[in-house]
């Protein structure tokens, strides 16, 4: 079951919790690729110097994010990589979850493909592991692009949907790669569930 727009609309650090063991779902032209959500993190909006929308900051690149719950922000970094973010709150209030790992379910050979042009069968345990262990990798595999910005992520193709209520624990930790936001790269939001091999970066 998919879910709807009413689940982005709790605190957004609820919100990237209970996003932990969800399911990530495109289907690319009939080819479906899936993967669970083992990692995320929280962006707090007009009051987290990590978060696009600190201070109010209202660009074109942002917008997306005042807009209404349960939309992808997808955004480029580094002149090579995308990453996917669910809008969170309501309305008017910009807040996001990044979508930080996944842990391939189904379409491994697409996956595979797409990040290093193998078959999944081919892989070695490190590429296996690194398919979908970070934002930018996870859009790759998963054929996430600027195309998607702003879909509701309950679509017929792409959308997150419930997961196998699996019991796992989670750890809360700082978020990365956001040194430049002086106090905030100390906040403890970012998540994962605890023991998977498909988490970009430990503690």
């Amino acid at each position: 079951m998919k879910l709807n727009d009413n689940f982005y609309l709790e605190n957004t650090e609820t919100v990237a919790r209970k996003l932990l063991g969800k399911i990530l779902v495109h289907n690319i032209n009939g080819n479906i690729l899936k993967g669970k959500i083992v990692e995320t993190e929280a962006y707090m909006g007009v009051t987290d110097k990590g978060a696009h929308s600190y201070g109010g900051r209202r660009t074109k690149r942002v917008e997306i994010m005042y807009g209404p719950p349960g939309r992808a922000y997808i955004y480029f970094i580094y002149g090579m990589y995308y990453c996917l973010n669910a809008v969170t709150q309501k309305e008017g209030i910009p807040e996001a979850v990044l979508i930080r790992a996944l842990e391939p379910l189904e379409g491994h050979d697409i996956m595979a493909l797409n990040r290093f042009n193998k078959e999944y069968k081919d892989l070695t345990s490190t590429q296996i592991t690194n398919l979908t262990n970070g934002p930018g990798k996870l859009c790759m595999a998963m054929g996430i692009d600027k195309k998607l910005n702003g879909n509701m992520l309950s679509g017929d193709t792409f959308y997150i949907e419930e997961g196998n209520n699996d019991k796992f624990d989670i750890i809360k930790t700082k978020r990365i790669g956001i040194d430049y936001a002086e106090e905030a790269k100390d906040f403890l939001l970012r998540f994962y569930i605890k023991g998977s091999p498909f988490v970009s970066k430990k503690g």
